[in-house]
C-alpha cells in the first residue's frame, strides 16, 4: 500500500501504541466515566482494526486479459486507458501550518502552567507537613522555640532590654 491511505494507517498504528489506556483509566472516578471510557476505547480499537485491515492492503491488480476474453478488447482497452489516466491528487495540508504556531504556543504555555502547578503543589505539601508538625495544642514553648530559634532570640532580646511592647 502506498499514498495517503498508508499514511493514515501508519499514524493510527503509532497513535494506538502511544496511548496509555491503563493510566487514563486510573484517573476516572465515576462509573459513568468508566463506561464512556470503555466505549471510547472499544470504538478506537474498532476503527484502528478497520484501518489496519481495510487500508493496509494493496488493491489487487486488474486482470485486463480476463476481461478482454469476455467483453472484447476494444471496450476493455477503453476502460484500461481511462483507468490509467485517472490521477489521484496529492493531499496538500494547508491547515496545519496555520495552527502549528498556535499549538506550539499552547504547549509552551502548558509547560509553564505545569511547572507553576508543580512548584505550588510542592510548596503546599511543605506547608501541610509544617502544620502537621506543629501540633500546637500539645506543643510546649520550648518545643516551638526549638523549631523557630529566631523567635526565641527576638523574645530573649525583648526581655533583656525590658521591652514589653508598650
Amino acid at each position: 500500500m502506498s499514498g495517503p491511505g498508508k499514511k493514515v494507517v501508519d499514524v493510527a498504528f503509532k497513535a494506538s501504541k502511544n496511548i496509555d489506556w491503563e493510566g487514563m483509566a486510573k484517573l476516572l472516578v465515576s462509573d459513568e466515566a468508566r463506561k464512556e471510557f470503555a466505549t471510547l476505547r472499544r470504538t478506537f480499537d474498532e476503527v484502528n482494526s478497520t484501518l489496519q485491515t481495510k487500508f493496509s492492503q494493496e488493491p489487487e491488480p486488474i486482470n485486463w486479459e480476463y476481461y478482454r476474453k469476455g467483453i472484447g478488447s476494444r471496450l476493455v482497452d477503453m476502460y484500461k486507458e481511462a483507468y490509467e489516466s485517472v490521477e489521484i491528487p496529492k493531499f496538500v495540508d494547508t491547515v496545519t501550518p496555520q495552527y502549528k504556531p498556535k499549538f506550539d504556543a499552547l504547549l509552551v504555555e502548558l509547560k509553564e502552567a505545569e511547572e507553576k502547578s508543580l512548584k505550588e503543589s510542592e510548596r503546599l505539601e511543605k506547608e501541610i507537613a509544617e502544620v502537621q508538625e506543629l501540633k500546637i495544642s500539645t506543643m510546649t514553648a520550648d518545643e516551638y522555640f526549638e523549631k523557630h530559634p529566631e523567635l526565641k532570640k527576638k523574645f530573649d532580646d525583648e526581655i533583656r532590654n525590658d521591652y514589653w511592647g508598650y
